[in-house]
């Protein structure tokens, strides 16, 4: 897909999934900004886009501070113009039993996730181009599936689906379109080391998986790109798994991988 001279701002865009998603659109022509809360991968994502030919900046932030984050769109924007797509990927997660769950670190994942969520939103609205602008949030399964030692995970996700589904009935008439991707087991991501972190767990998960195999960071990007391209200039509100049919297992099979953990 071509998204040449388009302006594209990945929070939580220096690793994992969201740096994917930050590649793959440098790779469509795009300028990308990413965001995250320590410099030192703010200032290795940013040379590794260019690095790869692309117009890239990069801001130290935590996207709990909404301070923060207006600064860093207003600089953005004043850089590049109107933002055209914005990414909010921002995550948190650890694995832990409910009752064992302190409630420091439930409200830890609800703030980076769904506040951390909102604030990007929040502070990119001014900026976004109007009308279209697209807007994608990494949501997750746990969203709708409860999950066993993922209570603070599902609360978190369910709200940012949610908020999707707010802002896409809010910001659609300003042309402002509002989608969410939930990934499965993606390989090569922090999350999942987390939460497989032994050969048997990561086999239990691929297990679990219809197609019988983890996803890649590419397989995310190419959806990414797609809900943001004028091939999909009619979607808004959708929360769209993207996981290999994982999801259709229902709890019993997320379950059994997570205990198996």
């Amino acid at each position: 897909m071509n998204f040449s001279n388009k302006v594209v701002f990945v929070a939580g865009g220096t690793t994992g999934i969201n740096f994917g998603i930050a590649e793959s659109f440098v790779a469509a022509g795009a300028r990308v900004a990413v965001l995250s809360r320590k410099q030192d991968k703010v200032d290795a994502a940013v040379a590794a886009l260019k690095a790869k030919g692309g117009e890239a900046i990069g801001f130290a932030a935590d996207v709990r501070s909404i301070e923060a984050l207006d600064a860093a769109m207003a600089a953005t924007a004043a850089q590049w113009g109107a933002i055209d797509v914005l990414v909010s990927g921002a995550a948190g997660n650890f694995v832990s039993e409910a009752d064992q769950l302190s409630a420091n670190g439930f409200k830890t994942v609800i703030d980076i996730d769904l506040l951390g969520c909102f604030n990007v939103m929040k502070a990119a609205f001014p900026h976004l181009k109007k009308p279209g602008a697209s807007i994608v949030n990494i949501s997750a399964p746990q969203s709708w599936l409860p999950t066993p030692m993922q209570i603070h995970v599902c609360a978190a996700k369910a709200g940012i689906d949610q908020v999707t589904r707010t802002a896409a009935m809010e910001w659609g008439p300003k042309g402002i379109r509002v989608n969410a991707i939930a990934p499965g087991p993606i390989a090569d991501t922090e999350g999942m080391k987390r939460l497989a972190p032994t050969p048997a767990a990561a086999q239990a998960w691929t297990d679990s998986v219809p197609l019988r195999r983890w996803g890649t960071r590419q397989e995310i990007a190419r959806v990414t790109q797609w809900l943001c391209s004028d091939d999909a200039s009619y979607v808004s509100g959708v929360i769209l798994p993207v996981d290999g049919g994982w999801s259709l297992g229902g709890s019993s099979a997320m379950s059994s991988a997570l205990l198996a953990s």
